[in-house]
């Protein structure tokens, strides 16, 4: 396993930030790390990468012990912590030449990195100058240099605008072809675009860790129709893939469906073959966003 967290706690004073929390990682996965606010993903990142110690329990990094074996931990680690951390008045590739060098990297590598993480046009301005977009991508740029088996990446694409979004998520696709990468986002979108997992905590305990497609097996369509007159229940319960009906007032029902295909139609048909006529329609899709506010609340 690339990475290994077996019954991890955190204890600050009084506070358990984690509660014995266990999972692995296979190298090769992109795993979204969830949670709400002050769930305990940055902290858990923070033990992962040797920055702060558990309490109880052990966590390891290509078979290194982060507390034992912590720098031959690091050496395996690319990391991009929350608040990204640079230099502002250094240029873009100055920054980079100097990272190369601690981490004892060649200047070639250096130009490598800037053109698989499309720096190539900001490559000589200073880090202030550039982007937010651009600033995650010379954090991503960092974290890439010593080649590490495994990225960590705390929050990579907040506050970047929608075409960010979209070239930050595809280089976390791009690296994780062959490395293993933990990734803590806020964004549900990011998560179905970019992810082959997810690990989900609140409050410090581990709430689910399934795969995407198991998560998205438990995705429930519902819509919310008005007819122009009163059905009887046992006339709606006909219609296929219906799990739950609810019979809000009068003639306005909620419709459950155990299935991602698109039932308005089969709704239209009820009405047609039944002499009804809709009065408004609306989906109320159940996904990952839906699940996660369950799961967490």
């Amino acid at each position: 396993m690339s990475i290994e967290v077996k019954n991890v706690s955190k204890v600050y004073g009084e506070q358990k930030a984690l509660d014995a929390i266990s999972f692995s990682i296979k190298k090769g996965e992109i795993v979204g790390f969830l949670g709400p606010n002050g769930a305990g993903k940055s902290t858990l990142m923070k033990i992962l990468t040797g920055y702060v110690k558990a309490s109880e329990g052990e966590a390891f990094v290509n078979t290194f012990n982060v507390n034992s074996h912590k720098i031959e931990a690091q050496k395996c680690i690319g990391y991009l912590p929350e608040h990204n951390p640079l230099y502002l008045e250094m240029y873009v590739k100055e920054y980079l030449l100097f990272n190369a060098s601690i981490h004892k990297v060649t200047k070639s590598k250096v130009d490598e990195i800037i053109l698989k993480v499309g720096l190539t046009p900001e490559a000589h301005k200073k880090i202030n100058q550039l982007s937010k977009g651009y600033r995650q991508r010379v954090g991503i740029a960092a974290a890439l240099l010593h080649n590490p088996e495994v990225l960590i990446l705390d929050e990579p694409t907040t506050g970047l605008d929608p075409n960010q979004l979209v070239e930050i998520r595809n280089l976390i696709k791009e690296v994780g072809k062959d490395k293993t990468v933990l990734f803590s986002t806020h964004i549900m979108q990011e998560v179905e675009a970019i992810c082959d997992r997810v690990v989900l905590i609140n409050k410090g305990k581990l709430i689910a860790d399934k795969s995407l497609s198991e998560l998205k097996k438990n995705e429930e369509q519902v819509i919310e129709v008005e007819f122009d007159f009163k059905v009887e229940k046992q006339f709606i319960t006909a219609i296929s893939h219906l799990k739950l009906a609810n019979n809000i007032h009068d003639t306005l029902w909620v419709l459950t469906f155990d299935t991602q295909k698109d039932m308005r139609s089969v709704v239209f048909d009820f009405a047609h073959d039944n002499g009804l006529k809709i009065l408004s329609l609306n989906t109320k899709n159940k996904n990952l966003e839906s699940l996660f506010r369950e799961l967490t609340f």
